[in-house]
């Protein structure tokens, strides 16, 4: 059964897989998102967030299209709502305001919301999933969703000491400035979709 499982496995199209999602994953860039989350007394669970990340990614790798089919829907309405998200969260980065507010009928738990969907779990990372299957075997990809799991994990729970070797300035202006940055991806990813959007309701009508 292992000389199997070996035999599956080609290096070239690991990499390349791991590559690729890793890129799209970002979770660097989103590291100083959960810094932000957890200054305001978010709470963030390293392991339930890979767990999660990690079963929603492989679980969409063979039910993406079907589940978006049960619902009448498509990959573009999945961006849009993200995006949608991910410009409040920008915009509570940049301006240092509290959109999302907290009261005791809601969860001080922002494992699920916003850390796993959208930031890393997102409309992004799914469309790339069915895309590269395409390209590489389902073996090496859960490989690279593996891989890449191990590596958020690490981030995530590093996330705390981070805070602390770093003074409150410098996580300032790294809020400040991937606030712009993520502000910069939800724009685009909401136009871009969005124009999916009308030019298939157009198409249709």
């Amino acid at each position: 059964m292992l000389n199997n499982f070996l035999g599956q496995f080609n290096s070239s199209e690991f990499f390349g897989a791991f590559v690729v999602l890793f890129a799209i994953i970002d979770i660097i860039g989103v590291l100083p998102i959960v810094i932000n989350l957890q200054h305001n007394g978010r709470h963030i669970s390293a392991s339930r967030a890979t767990i999660i990340s990690l079963a929603l990614f492989i679980a969409f790798l063979y039910m993406g299209n079907a589940f978006l089919s049960l619902f009448s829907l498509d990959i573009s309405s999945f961006a849009v709502a993200g995006s949608i998200i991910v410009f409040i969260i920008a915009m509570e980065m940049v301006l240092d305001v509290e959109i999302f507010h907290q009261n005791g009928t809601i969860s001080n738990d922002a494992t699920f919301t916003p850390v796993v969907f959208p930031l890393i779990v997102g409309a992004g990372s799914f469309t790339t999933l069915l895309s590269i299957r395409s390209q590489y075997s389902d073996f090496n990809i859960i490989l690279a969703l593996i891989a890449n799991a191990i590596i958020i994990y690490i981030a995530l729970k590093s996330a705390k000491k981070l805070e602390k070797v770093l003074s409150p300035g410098i996580i300032c202006i790294f809020q400040k400035a991937f606030g712009i940055i993520l502000l910069s991806i939800s724009v685009k990813l909401f136009t871009s979709n969005l124009t999916v959007l009308i030019e298939s309701i157009v198409h249709h009508s």
